[in-house]
C-alpha cells in the first residue's frame, strides 16, 4: 500500500481498489478505513466496481463482507463470477463473505423471519440502519473483515417523517460505520449527478458511474467520475470506463 501524509505526523494508508485506471486518478487508491459512496443508475457498473474492490482486497490478505439488502447472494455471486474475481474460491477460503441482510422476499400465510420484528425498522420488516450497524459490526469482528460493501443505502428504512430527522439519521449511521476502521463502500441509486442527499455530504468519498446516451456518437456511453475525495488530489473529470472478463477497467478523459 501507499502512504500519504493525513495530517502534520499522521500516516493514512491507501487501499487499491484494483481497478486499473482508476487507482491512478485517486493516488493510489481510497484512504483506510473511510466511507466513500458510489451512485449511478441501473447498469453503470456500481456492483462490478464495489466487488472488484473486495476481491482485491481479498486477495492480498484484506478480508471482505458485500452486505446485500435488495438482491439474493446467490444472484450476486453468479453475475460476478463472470469476471476473472476468482470469487467461489475466495469464498471458500472465507477471505470474501456475501451476506444477505434483506427481508425475506418469499410471501406466505405466516411470515417466518430470521431476527425479531422490533429489530427491523418497519411493519414491511425492512431493516432499519442500527440493525444493519449491529450484523456488520459481528461480522467485522467474528471474520475479521477490513473492506465492507453495502448494496443499497436506499433499501435502508430511516423510518422519520421529516427530512432534517432523516439527515441526521443517516449521518448517525455512516459516523457509526467510520468508527469500525473498516475501508467502506455505500452503494446509491442515483440517476442525476447534479442532486446529492445527505450521505453523499456525509461520506469521505463520492464516485458517480455514468451511463447515458451520447448523441453525438448515437450510443450509450458509460463513465466514471470522482466528485468529492477527501484527504486526495483527484481527478474530477469524467473517465471512459470499460467492462472486460478482468472487470472494470478505466481509461482517458471523455471530451
Amino acid at each position: 500500500m501507499n502512504n500519504i501524509q493525513g495530517g502534520i505526523g499522521i500516516s493514512v494508508a491507501r487501499e487499491p481498489t484494483g481497478i486499473k485506471g482508476f487507482d491512478e486518478i485517486i493516488e493510489g487508491g481510497l484512504l483506510a478505513g473511510r466511507v466513500y459512496v458510489t451512485s449511478g443508475p441501473p447498469g453503470s457498473g456500481k456492483t462490478t466496481f464495489s466487488t472488484q474492490f473486495l476481491a482485491q482486497g481479498a486477495m492480498n490478505g484484506s478480508y471482505g463482507a458485500y452486505i446485500t439488502l435488495n438482491e439474493t447472494v446467490d444472484s450476486i455471486v453468479a453475475d460476478m463470477s463472470n469476471y476473472a474475481f476468482n470469487l467461489p474460491k475466495l469464498i471458500e477460503l472465507k477471505k470474501l463473505h456475501f451476506v444477505d441482510l434483506g427481508p425475506s422476499a418469499m410471501y406466505g400465510a405466516q411470515e417466518q423471519f430470521d431476527y425479531p420484528m422490533q429489530d427491523y425498522g418497519s411493519p414491511d420488516n425492512i431493516p432499519s440502519p442500527r440493525y444493519i450497524f449491529e450484523k456488520i459490526r459481528e461480522y467485522v469482528t467474528d471474520h475479521g473483515i477490513t473492506r465492507v460493501v453495502i448494496d443499497s443505502i436506499s433499501a435502508i428504512r430511516f423510518l422519520h417523517d421529516d427530512y432534517a430527522t432523516e439527515e441526521k439519521s443517516i449521518s448517525r449511521f455512516i459516523r457509526n460505520l467510520k468508527s469500525l476502521g473498516c475501508t467502506t463502500i455505500i452503494l446509491s441509486e442515483m440517476t442525476d449527478p447534479s442532486t446529492y442527499t445527505i450521505e453523499h455530504f456525509a461520506a469521505d468519498g463520492v464516485i458517480f458511474m455514468h451511463n447515458f446516451f451520447d448523441p453525438a456518437k448515437n450510443r450509450m456511453t458509460r463513465g466514471i467520475q470522482v466528485i468529492k475525495m477527501r484527504g486526495t488530489k483527484h481527478d474530477c473529470n469524467i473517465h471512459k470506463a470499460k467492462f472486460t472478463s478482468n472487470g472494470l477497467m478505466v481509461g482517458g478523459k471523455i471530451e
